[in-house]
Parts: structure tokens; sequence; C-alpha cells
């Protein structure tokens, strides 16, 4: 999926309480993809990589993506380490820190939109290098689906907001 839905999906999921809890949870939602593809990104803008061949219109040979893209997606990308982290911050702060949630929910996204042939979702590692060959997020009958969905969870949210906006001015 890409990180902007992943963003929104998480925003709608886990951050409607508050303007705070929205970015915290935007964030969580993009976390992911962020920690592994923007470091090289942004290494690819300042001359520290170099930036692979998107020019097919397919993605790049998997190969041409340094090694700690691939370790950083695979940790990212795992509900075992999701696990840890979450646990560990329930520990420290005493309490869950729901917006983190976004963060599985970007996994358990990725599963079915990624497939074999460019960065499958490891979502089980280190225990196991399981993936699902799923259908890639870039094809229309799966892009498509995915911009009408976060435009409906919006158009209800936005709705449902303001009939509780409403209600209580009465």
């Amino acid at each position: 999926m890409d990180i902007v839905s992943h963003g929104l999906y998480g925003g709608v999921a886990f951050g409607r309480k508050n303007r705070t809890s929205f970015w915290l949870s935007f964030f969580f939602g993009i976390a992911p993809d962020l920690f592994s593809f923007g470091l090289f990104t942004i290494g690819t803008w300042v001359g520290l990589f170099e930036h692979p061949d998107w020019s097919s219109g397919r993605h790049p040979d998997p190969s041409a993506i340094p090694t700690f893209v691939h370790m950083l997606y695979d940790t990212t990308h795992s509900f075992v380490i999701f696990a840890f982290v979450f646990g560990l911050i329930w520990f420290l702060r005493k309490k869950p820190l729901y917006e983190l949630l976004a963060w599985p929910l970007h996994i358990l996204v990725d599963i079915p939109t990624h497939s074999a042939a460019f960065f499958p979702t490891p979502f089980l590692w280190p225990l196991s290098d399981y993936t699902v060959d799923g259908y890639p997020w870039s094809r229309p009958e799966i892009f498509i689906p995915n911009v009408l969905l976060i435009l409906f969870l919006y158009a209800w949210w936005y709705r449902s907001r303001s009939r509780r906006e409403s209600a209580g001015r009465t």
C-alpha cells in the first residue's frame, strides 16, 4: 500500500480522539515505510545512494535496493517486533499508547497488497520468513477501491463527528 494511504487508515482508525491523536496515528501508520524506504529515499536525494530505475513502470530489481533497507523493512513490518515495542511502551508508560496500533494495521494492509516479487511483508520476522504473495497495491483493481474506501471512511467520520457536535449544541 502507498505510504499516504497507510497514514490515512491509521488516522481514521486510531486517531479520532483529537488532532494530536490523529497525527500520532498518522505517523505510526506511515512509520514502517518511513523508517525503511524513507531513509533510503533521502539518501538518493543527497547522492548517498543510486536511485533505482523505475522507468520501466515496474518495480526495480530488489537487489538494486541496499541491504539495510531490506533489514529495516523486515524489522518494521513484523508483528513480533511491533508486539515487543507495544509491550515495552505500555510497561514504561503504565498504560497503552493506542495510536501505536496504526503500525500493525499498516502491516495487516501490506500482507495482501505486496507481491513476492517486490518486498513481500515478513509479518512473522524474526521467527519466520513466511510471506504472502499478494496483489500489488499499484494495480487498478486494488488502488481504486483503496482510494474509494478512504474517501468513504473519512466522509463517515466527518458526518458522525458533525452529528455528535450538533447533538451537543442542542
